[in-house]
């Protein structure tokens, strides 16, 4: 599907998302990978919400995000709890929802100007 921007004058945003993979400023993603307004980190070692533990959100914490929203695929899944708590515990939102509604989540988020961050598991 293919996402229409409105104002987001030179921030990532996603521009489009399919089974496997989701383009964000019209590049094409088929890996994991980790969004914020200013940044990309495109080489986020994650390939399943099993395998995810605290130290793969360093680099994101690092940024302070208000908010990381959590992408899981294409069905809604929940990491361990104790990474939910973590996060939490820093003074940082997350929300866990499958792929397609963490890329409209995320672009409504920056569209009014919050700092949110999205993490998806490709």
């Amino acid at each position: 599907m293919k996402l229409h921007p409105a104002n987001f004058s030179n921030q990532n945003i996603f521009t489009g998302y399919g089974d496997g993979y989701v383009t964000v400023n019209q590049i094409r993603h088929e890996k994991s990978l980790i969004v914020l307004p200013d940044r990309l980190i495109s080489d986020w070692p994650v390939t399943t919400i099993a395998q995810l533990e605290i130290k793969h959100f360093d680099d994101l914490i690092h940024q302070m995000p208000e908010i990381i929203i959590l992408g899981t695929g294409s069905t809604h899944q929940f990491p361990n709890q104790s990474i939910l708590i973590q996060i939490m515990k820093m003074g940082i939102g997350i929300e866990v929802m499958d792929t397609q509604a963490c890329c409209r989540t995320y672009n409504i988020l920056v569209e009014e100007g919050r700092r949110a961050s999205a993490a998806l598991v490709l």
